[in-house]
């Protein structure tokens, strides 16, 4: 009980110290309604919202290529899991098959919350738990699983977010929506063919990015090219070479791990990896004699590949320890000289040609290897490229045609060239802005916080006057796509009191 009282009251202290720094400013303030409700939610559900964020991760929804959504047992249980607990809560629901969402109230004009239930691929090895168990042991104060943070835990803060409002009876005028998607991570196809004749709310809000407000995305796009075995060389007999590389895991992750075998390799050429290698923040690698091969493994930083920042990219950096000789054009060879030569260890394309540009509002485009696959044909290498507005489509796709050519003309002819890129989006006038900024800054002291702009896409994209608001706090790595994904319980209260002020003020 006395922990309870304390408990309480350092809530109470906090809330009232995010008050005074907002008071300090000149920005309205949120209603002592809207205040009210976020503190009751914070110190009624705090344990709730914990249990039902496990609920929520012990699922598997990554995407089964095979098996669509509304046909995936692990899918159609979670939906049933989101039945039973919208049934508690007293909300009410309507499974879609792709979407599901749960309402509070009735009225002509609603609030949409725009959440979605599948994750990203997971590595379980990489976890000291399982990554479909909450696991709140491990790393005190944080909250590790697949979708903690992207995106079961804003689901799980929505939930009681809106049980709040019903339970303080807040004098709401509009209806409330939470809409979970299941193929955000995978396949955006049936999101839009269901909002071509689902009528969605006027005004909504996107909980899968950062705060204060996402008012920008880039656009995602792929550079993809084949090191064909057939048009490789084959090195003479007893010469040093890469007889093999690979790494990454999906496209929209930096990856974490990779690997080659130089074959014949001098104990000078290992001299020389070593040394280069060692010289790199952040990486890891272990070596391996095999009779005159040596294999290499490398272990970077997993990060989403919108933020390459966050992340030690592994096969970006293996690539480069290797570059202690000019390797024959191998496939694997050729796989290494074309990361070397036309992407490097920077994040930005300044290599390749003349993609390279930046926006001054949404930033400088980044350029990421992601993916090296061995195929049937050859070797396969994937470029996660984000792009902001500035160069359209054409004039991109132009420009690294022409970069692949001038490569191709001094090394070798690369097969299966593929570049494609959607568009990077723009919505700076949504009129639920001022009462996002009111809020956040109210609850967490910040002064003046304003939009900005981001390098991954969400679904609020394809909804009416959509921001996204939360859950990644500003000058934080956001952790979904990376086998290290979590959010620290005081960020879940936090996105909790945030996600209650918010829908009472847009509600009202």
């Amino acid at each position: 009980m006395k922990r309870t009282i304390l408990a309480s009251l350092l809530l109470a202290l906090a809330v009232h110290a995010g008050a005074d720094a907002a008071q300090g400013s000149t920005a309205a303030v949120p209603s002592p309604a809207a205040v009210k409700a976020a503190k009751y939610a914070v110190t009624t559900y705090r344990t709730d919202v914990i249990k039902t964020l496990a609920g929520l991760v012990s699922f598997n929804t990554v995407a089964d290529p095979n098996v669509p959504s509304d046909r995936d047992p692990q899918h159609i249980a979670f939906k049933n899991y989101l039945k039973t607990e919208a049934t508690r809560l007293g909300f009410d629901f309507a499974d879609h098959g792709w979407v599901f969402v749960i309402g509070m109230g009735k009225s002509e004009e609603r609030v949409g919350v725009v959440t979605h239930g599948d994750v990203q691929p997971v590595d379980p090895s990489k976890w000291k738990k399982s990554p479909f168990v909450l696991d709140q042991t491990s790393e005190p104060g944080k909250l590790l699983a697949r979708g903690a943070e992207d995106d079961k835990g804003p689901i799980a803060t929505a939930l009681y977010a809106m049980k709040a409002l019903k339970d303080q009876q807040v004098p709401l005028t509009k209806r409330i929506e939470l809409y979970v998607y299941m193929g955000e991570e995978s396949n955006w196809q049936p999101l839009v063919d269901f909002l071509k004749t689902h009528e969605p709310p006027q005004m909504n809000i996107t909980l899968d990015a950062e705060y204060p407000a996402v008012v920008a995305e880039k656009a995602s796009g792929t550079i993809a090219v084949t090191i064909l075995k057939a048009g490789a060389v084959v090195p003479p007999a007893g010469e040093p070479h890469i007889a093999a590389f690979a790494g990454g895991f999906f496209g929209s992750q930096i990856p974490e791990d990779a690997s080659a075998t130089i074959a014949n390799a001098t104990s000078a050429i290992e001299a020389q990896v070593r040394a280069r290698g060692a010289g790199q923040e952040g990486m890891r690698y272990q070596f391996a004699r095999k009779g005159n091969d040596l294999d290499v493994r490398a272990r970077g930083v997993s990060a989403h590949s919108s933020k390459p920042e966050d992340g030690v990219n592994a096969v970006a950096m293996l690539a480069d320890a290797l570059a202690v000789a000019p390797w024959p054009n191998t496939t694997a060879g050729g796989a290494v000289n074309y990361l070397n030569e036309m992407v490097g260890t920077g994040l930005y394309g300044e290599k390749f040609g003349n993609i390279a540009y930046r926006d001054s509002f949404m930033g400088p485009m980044t350029v990421a290897p992601t993916v090296i696959r061995q195929k049937d044909e050859g070797i396969e290498v994937s470029l996660n490229v984000r792009r902001p507005q500035g160069k359209s489509a054409e004039q991109l796709t132009s420009e690294v045609n022409a970069a692949l050519t001038g490569w191709q003309g001094r090394n070798l002819a690369l097969a299966n060239i593929t570049v494609k890129t959607s568009e990077p989006w723009l919505r700076k006038d949504a009129p639920q802005l001022p009462i996002l900024m009111n809020v956040f800054s109210y609850f967490t002291g910040m002064k003046d916080p304003k939009p900005v702009a981001i390098g991954g896409g969400t679904n609020s994209r394809l909804f009416p006057n959509a921001v996204s608001f939360g859950p990644g706090m500003p000058g934080k790595v956001y952790t979904g796509h990376s086998e290290h994904e979590f959010i620290t319980l005081k960020q879940l209260l936090l996105n909790l009191q945030m996600y209650t002020a918010v829908l009472a003020e847009l509600a009202k």
